[in-house]
């Protein structure tokens, strides 16, 4: 097994080092895993290119995740690092691409085009990461509260102890945490 994963991860570096040589920044592996750290312009079509290349096939999005770098020494190469999880059904293989973006007004292009599932799975990281994607079809919140400002998985996000109020508990009195 893990022949075979080395095998793919040699191919998917020949692949992408030789159509977008200049959008990759760097690559890291962790316990067998590849990542490949990409310029956020290129994320698209970076995407589109594996999941239509007849041999590599990485034909669906697991997830789509983010980090937030902030008063850490990885923030000096961009505060937000947004992570595509990539998989190959044919050779069930995993790829991580990411993508790191700056503090200020984070955006990257959406894959809701290439994947359907994305629509959701950017909307979450948008309302708990404020990180936007452009060309999106709804970029709204999905799991917070209309009236909360900001994003709660942000490392500046304030801390309380007042829990968000819903719509179908803003009638009922306030809980006291201890």
């Amino acid at each position: 097994m893990e022949q075979a994963i080395a095998s793919m991860d040699e191919q998917v570096r020949r692949f992408v080092s030789s159509r977008f040589a200049d959008a990759v920044v760097r690559e890291d592996t962790f316990r067998n895993q590849l990542s490949l750290y990409i310029k956020p312009e290129s994320i698209v079509e970076i995407c589109e290119a594996l999941c239509e290349d007849s041999e590599i096939q990485m034909d669906f999005l697991t997830d789509i995740t983010s980090l937030d770098w902030l008063n850490t020494p990885e923030e000096a190469e961009g505060r937000f690092e947004v992570v595509y999880n990539l998989y190959s059904m044919n050779h069930h293989y995993r790829l991580l691409l990411k993508v790191r973006l700056s503090g200020e007004s984070p955006h990257v292009a959406t894959l809701v085009n290439l994947f359907a599932g994305a629509n959701w799975m950017e909307r979450e990281v948008y309302d708990l990461m404020g990180i936007s994607f452009d060309g999106h079809p709804e970029m709204t919140k999905i799991l917070t509260p209309d009236e909360l400002e900001g994003h709660p998985l942000r490392k500046d996000f304030p801390l309380t102890y007042e829990q968000p109020r819903f719509t179908w508990n803003k009638d009922d009195p306030p809980e006291v945490i201890k």
